[in-house]
């Protein structure tokens, strides 16, 4: 194991490990002071970040920061490490990865991602400035597809989340109507359940078919409900579009989802031979937050932002249509305050789209964190500004059945507006089709009028 030192002020400072190394560079979060984990002081901070910047990339393929035997993510990312795609980068330190990832153009971004490590992103991120991590992620492009379209350029997808404290259809009906009517779903509409109920899940994924399906609605429906649950359906023929579940940077804390690299091979192949998408065969969608290898006491010592990246590589495995890190979901104890959640937002999103992920973001906060809804425009205005494939909504910004806080509909009609994004092309071709798209590409008011989609509401009432 290496020994890194570096010397400012007049002071000597000396990291025991790359994991050490690491997590003294990242910037201040309370999840890595819980863990033990963050520098002592700014002044160690600051040479722990020259320290790294010196260290070669080819260290990370020799240094695992978790080791190879006694972790299943740690082995997945050595062994299905491409060689050829790394070479471009291969003799660089990491202060001089960044200035190539500044310089790059999105052709070469593509290229190299299946050559980078998790690790190599995390440690070039804590390098990086807000502004860095905008400007490198801005041009990386990653497009999926399953009955719609998202990644491309020019495009802003939404996850419509019309979820309800009892899975109560009329409340669920109501959040449906109020997100289509506001031009929002084209990523997927998806229902966090309130039980994991094999019946009520079920229940949940023929309502949404029924409602893609009886207005021909170019999306994709997803229930979130454990990935053992969708395999039964899937098996008992349920209208299973995309397979989802939360994942983790460590074997042990994917346990403590209850998953494994092999539960997770079986539920992809199982989605894929269903064959329900229309444009593509995208099927999986992820779901991840920095601190729940914490959270689970499964973090091995490496900070939160670097096993969190690690979380990206099992994503990448299966080609997802989907991946959104939940940024503020796990509260105040892991990201302290707006400012700790918009970096770490920042963070995520740089480095899924560098590893070649279809990126999202829940731009959240918990109600006892130090954040209110000023620093959600403030996280939504800049991830829109970095190419973010796609945000996720609530009616009116509040959860009511999880008791968070997240981005609205109107939200994204903001940002769209004011950044000149459009929906989903397929998406938005519906929109137009049923009249909710005006002539200048913004959503028509209908309220008040006899509007086809208003059915909706009725008939699930009923």
């Amino acid at each position: 194991m290496s020994t890194y030192t570096s010397t400012l002020g007049g002071h000597s400072y000396r990291f025991g490990s790359l994991a050490r190394l690491l997590a003294a560079a990242s910037p201040e979060r309370s999840g890595d002071r819980l863990a033990g984990l963050a520098a002592a002081s700014a002044q160690e901070r600051v040479a722990a970040r020259w320290a790294l910047a010196d260290v070669p990339l080819t260290a990370f393929l020799a240094e695992p920061v978790i080791p190879y035997d006694i972790d299943d993510v740690t082995r997945l990312i050595l062994d299905t490490h491409d060689a050829g795609a790394f070479a471009p980068v291969a003799g660089m330190t990491v202060g001089a990865f960044r200035e190539w990832l500044l310089a790059a153009d999105a052709g070469e971004l593509a290229a190299v991602a299946p050559g980078l490590t998790p690790e190599m992103v995390a440690a070039v991120s804590k390098l990086m400035g807000n502004a860095d991590l905008v400007a490198v992620a801005r041009k990386v492009r990653v497009v999926t597809a399953f009955r719609s379209t998202i990644g491309l350029p020019g495009r802003l997808a939404t996850r419509l989340q019309p979820n309800h404290p009892t899975d109560d259809p009329a409340g669920v009906a109501a959040a449906l109507l109020d997100g289509l009517l506001l031009g929002s779903g084209d990523a997927v509409i998806g229902i966090n359940p309130a039980t994991d109920s094999p019946k009520a899940v079920r229940d949940l994924l023929e309502l949404l078919d029924g409602v893609i399906q009886r207005y021909a609605i170019p999306t994709q429906s997803c229930v979130l409900s454990h990935v053992t649950t969708s395999m039964d359906l899937m098996a008992a023929g349920a209208p299973v579009d995309l397979v989802f579940q939360s994942i983790a940077g460590t074997q042990a804390a994917n346990a403590s989802f209850g998953v494994t690299l092999g539960l997770l091979d079986e539920a992809y192949e199982a989605a894929r031979g269903l064959d329900r998408g229309t444009v593509g065969s995208n099927v999986m969608y992820f779901e991840t937050g920095q601190g729940s290898a914490l959270s689970a006491d499964a973090h091995h010592g490496v900070d939160q932002q670097t096993v969190e990246a690690r979380a990206y590589a099992v994503a990448r495995r299966y080609d997802p249509l989907l991946v959104n890190t939940v940024v503020g979901f796990i509260g105040p104890e892991y990201l302290y305050d707006g400012r700790q959640i918009l970096r770490a937002a920042l963070e995520d999103h740089f480095c899924g789209k560098v590893l070649g992920l279809p990126m999202g973001l829940d731009i959240c906060y918990t109600n006892h964190a130090d954040a209110d809804d000023d620093d959600i425009a403030t996280m939504l205005t800049m991830l829109g500004v970095a190419g973010a494939s796609f945000v996720i909504c609530t009616p009116g910004g509040d959860d009511i059945m999880l008791n968070y806080q997240s981005a609205s509909y109107h939200d994204a009609l903001y940002l769209r507006e004011v950044l000149g994004l459009r929906p989903a092309p397929e998406f938005e071709a519906w929109l137009a089709s049923i009249g909710l798209l005006g002539e200048g590409g913004e959503i028509r008011d209908v309220s008040g009028t006899a509007h086809p989609l208003t059915a909706i509401g009725r008939e699930l009432a009923a």
